[in-house]
């Protein structure tokens, strides 16, 4: 099947109109964003009571049965504010936060926020060694640990090299109340709870250029990097969903992703500012449950990645489908091959898809115009170039340059760093430099490589089409091939392995498969390697696939060619080589039989 174009009919129908229409708000936005500069005093803190303000009786957050409206978010988050000023936090200070989605967690990090310190947002899946280096990374002042986290914390505290200061500022979140408070931990609840609930003097004081939290990514190689997202990066991008998704205070978004990804932040949390919407949080996503918890909340909105419409699209059809209060969705990852089902069995007017990434800088593109099939347009400088799959870099001409793509064909996303004296990514500046290519199109200029790849629709719209180099996406998480590599190379009975993601019918992403070379040819010991995994791998980091391998072919530089490796994939029909499963439900790996890959392949496993 051809790949999708934009026709000229559709130019002249909908976008067309739509931009003509569009066109007056987004300058209208951009001089809005332009009056507003790094060193203005204006923060996320600052529109909160704005919102308080404005919309004091309209509902801000919603978590289970708790309900809060401007007024009451903005007293519980002046509590923790006011609680850690009085214990001597100051602007600049990092808070390591350490909570699963919940009211509290978008208390503390409001508060942080108006005191200037910056929220370091841990991912609640990690553990052992990737939790360890996470929280090494951006040492904390305080740590705030929920209960429900509480002993993946104690199993790595004692390597985190914690000083006698920061032990005695371990705060304690109490969940559902089931335990105890350890010993050597403070009681937040208990101690914010007679806190003044005025607004603190210091909000005024927080510039757009203040970093507002750290949220990790595992970029395109590595372990987790802190991405650094400043205050402009939320109110920008409270003006981009303003325009985008045109929520109101009478729109509720839920949100069922994680809060410590920038999905749940920039995108969600952004949009809600823009006018006050409330925010309904679950705390996390079910789908069976998504769409009577979207009714409890009469949500109007919800944002996505392609994971969440898959589960939603995958569960049996229901006579109440389309009887929701949902009017439309933002997100990205939704694949075009549901798209207009999706849409018309849950009744969603408008798909808002966009694609981008955590740190800034990435180019963004949205829906804007409400098509279907498309990431929508963008409107800063971009280049999307044509890439060499083989040998892993982009094709260069013999003057060195890049050359774009043209239309229908697909390319490596580049976004145009126009003001390289300010330009900023991860705190890690090493990490920083590997994003950046030079000299693309001409002599001079700077550009930053998404690491994905992008197909050219036509009239500037775009088609995400996959991701490259050593990350893929798998249940919503970006697994770094290389960190995975990295804790399988250390099981005794391996000499050498390559990590890559492979395509599952029936599922979003690409589930993990390592190839695998034996130190000896004796047997291999399956259970002890897979609990060795889940000791050190979070669970959507763990291979599905295990292939055994005489040996690795490599590049002139060394490196592992995976490009075949990934072709192949666990076609046992293609491969002499033993290849084994884990099976959903299965606690071993177990060979791929012929009829086990069929069985695969017509999607009778739900991974």
């Amino acid at each position: 099947m051809p790949p999708y174009i934009i026709s000229q009919e559709e130019y002249e129908a909908i976008i067309k109109p739509s931009s003509e229409k569009k066109t007056p708000m987004i300058m209208k936005l951009v001089a809005k964003m332009a009056e507003r500069t790094r060193d203005t005093n204006y923060s996320v803190g600052l529109r909160i009571e704005e919102n308080t303000v404005l919309y004091p009786d309209k509902l801000a957050l919603l978590y289970e049965d708790e309900k809060y409206t401007h007024k009451e978010y903005n007293a519980w988050i002046n509590r923790y504010a006011n609680y850690f000023l009085k214990i001597g936090l100051k602007k600049g200070d990092v808070a390591v936060v350490f909570v699963e989605n919940r009211s509290e967690y978008m208390f503390v990090i409001a508060a942080m926020g108006k005191i200037g310190v910056i929220s370091s947002l841990i991912n609640t899946n990690l553990r052992k060694n990737p939790l360890i280096h996470s929280m090494t990374h951006t040492p904390g002042k305080v740590y705030i640990i929920g209960e429900e986290l509480y002993q993946a914390f104690e199993d790595v505290k004692s390597k985190l090299g914690l000083s006698d200061r920061q032990k005695q500022n371990l705060f304690y979140l109490p969940d559902n109340g089931e335990q105890e408070i350890p010993r050597g931990y403070i009681n937040l609840k208990e101690e914010i709870k007679d806190s003044d609930i005025n607004n603190p003097l210091t909000t005024s004081e927080i510039l757009m250029k203040d970093p507002f939290v750290y949220i990790f990514t595992s970029g395109t190689t590595g372990l987790p990097k802190a991405a650094i997202m400043k205050n402009s990066s939320i109110i920008n991008a409270m003006g981009w969903w303003e325009m985008v998704i045109g929520l109101t205070n009478d729109d509720i978004i839920y949100i069922t992703t994680p809060l410590f990804h920038s999905h749940g932040i920039k995108v969600a949390f952004a949009a809600a500012l823009s006018k006050g919407s409330g925010m309904a949080i679950a705390r996390k996503f079910s789908a069976s449950k998504f769409w009577n918890e979207a009714r409890k909340f009469n949500a109007t909105c919800f944002n996505y990645v392609g994971e969440i419409c898959r589960y939603l699209y995958n569960q049996p059809p229901k006579p109440d489908d389309a009887d929701n209060p949902i009017e439309k969705i933002v997100g990205n990852g939704l694949r075009p091959d549901i798209w207009v089902d999706f849409k018309e069995r849950f009744n969603i007017q408008e798909i808002r898809e966009f694609y981008g990434a955590t740190e800034d800088f990435v180019p963004n593109f949205a829906n804007i115009h409400n098509l279907d099939k498309t990431c929508g347009v963008c409107l800063t400088p971009y280049a999307i170039v044509r890439y060499d799959i083989e040998n892993d870099q982009p094709f260069r001409n013999e003057r060195g340059r890049m050359k774009k793509v043209k239309k229908g064909e697909v390319g490596l996303c580049l976004g145009q760093i126009t003001d390289p004296e300010n330009f900023y990514m991860y705190k890690d500046k090493e990490a920083t430099e590997k994003k950046v290519f030079r000299d693309v199109i001409r002599k001079g200029d700077m550009y930053i490589n998404t690491g994905d790849l992008l197909r050219n629709i036509g009239f500037g719209h775009v088609q995400f089409v996959d991701r490259l180099g050593d990350t893929f996406r798998w249940k919503g998480e970006n697994v770094s091939t290389e960190e995975v590599e990295s804790v399988i190379n250390t099981f005794e009975e391996i000499d050498m392995c390559s990590v890559y993601g492979v395509l599952i019918p029936h599922t979003e992403g690409r589930a993990g498969m390592v190839s695998v070379h034996k130190k000896s040819d004796e047997v291999f010991d399956f259970k002890g390697f897979l609990i060795y995994l889940k000791e050190y791998l979070p669970n959507y980091a763990i291979p599905k696939f295990l292939r055994f391998i005489d040996g690795f072919d490599f590049t002139a530089t060394h490196k592992i060619q995976k490009a075949n490796l990934k072709k192949v994939g666990y076609n046992v029909n293609e491969l002499n080589d033993d290849i084994y499963v884990l099976l959903p439900g299965r606690s071993e790996y177990i060979s791929v039989t012929n009829e086990i890959y069929q069985e695969v392949s017509e999607g009778k496993y739900s991974f």
